[in-house]
């Protein structure tokens, strides 16, 4: 067997200072942490890009002319979210951006350390299982493969953002009959302590560069 082809998606959401990344704030300001979430989309968006794919969709939370809407990548799909708390908005976006006969891998803009190797090595995984999860050391999880989209039903009720929802996740995979493989976990960025962290293990981004000229404060 041989791992399915696979679409790239990269939930995310517009960076507005005072919108996102608030918990870096402070010691950071609403527009020093806006500048650091348009960092992190801006490297996932290139390791997105190098990682072989039959297509990549941005799936964003302000796609209708917004303030701090970034600029959708040449090749690259636009989608909006749709639903109300986040696991129905992951679910609505593996259903609408579904391609027949290809698989679906599904990060967010918070793991600006990721590589095209570690998306090839979660895409090798769902070579014989339903769907690949991708761990976060907070307890959530950064990526989420799915060989068949529809599946995404499974995660619509899942609290996100909690110590459990990796946990979660998984429970309602496997309650939905699929089989579940694990890959890398990662760090994702919810605190300055997170950033700094972050920004060492992939030091020659964009958001590396950013979060070393910024005060590190007391890396909450």
């Amino acid at each position: 067997m041989s791992a399915p082809p696979v679409q790239l998606l990269l939930l995310a959401k517009a960076p507005v200072p005072g919108r996102v990344k608030t918990r870096l704030c402070p010691p950071w300001t609403f527009e020093q942490a806006a500048g650091v979430a348009a960092a992190a989309l801006a490297d996932t968006v290139d390791a997105l890009t190098a990682t072989p794919a039959v297509a990549r969709t941005l799936v964003l939370d302000q796609p209708d002319g917004a303030a701090g809407r970034p600029v959708v990548p040449p090749g690259w799909r636009l989608a909006g979210q749709r639903g109300g708390p986040l696991g129905e908005r992951i679910a609505a976006a593996y259903l609408d951006t579904a391609l027949p006969g290809v698989a679906s891998l599904l990060v967010g803009m918070d793991t600006p350390q990721l590589t095209p190797a570690h998306l090839g090595a979660a895409a090798a995984r769902l070579d014989g299982a339903d769907a690949v999860l991708g761990p976060a050391r907070d307890g959530g999880w950064w990526l989420l493969g799915l060989r068949d989209p529809r599946a995404g039903a499974a995660v619509a009720g899942v609290p996100m953002s909690t110590a459990r929802t990796g946990a979660d996740t998984l429970t309602a995979l496997r309650g939905h009959g699929l089989s579940v493989a694990r890959t890398a976990t990662l760090r994702d960025v919810d605190t300055v302590a997170d950033a700094i962290a972050v920004a060492a293990a992939g030091p020659g981004g964009r958001f590396a560069r950013l979060v070393a000229g910024l005060p590190a404060g007391a890396a909450r």
